[in-house]
């Protein structure tokens, strides 16, 4: 389901903006979605984070990732 969204801007850029054949409301929604992936990583990556900060490891990681890397 999409929704109506206004912005302002000043009338000289909106001008402009059409001037140049720029389709505002593409440009404001790809901005937006661009926006919303990198909060979206953001918040991921401080998961993880606390994830890794709280997990502790029954034996050092270099002994793991050697291991497995044996077994190849």
């Amino acid at each position: 389901m999409n929704v109506t969204v206004s912005a302002k801007v000043r009338r000289e850029l909106l001008e402009k903006a059409r001037r140049y054949g720029i389709n505002v409301s593409q440009v404001i929604r790809e901005a937006l979605e661009r926006k919303v992936r990198e909060k979206e990583v953001e918040w991921a990556i401080e998961v993880m984070e606390e994830l890794s900060r709280r997990i502790t490891l029954e034996e050092d990681s270099s002994r793991i990732i050697r291991r497995e890397r044996n077994r190849r």
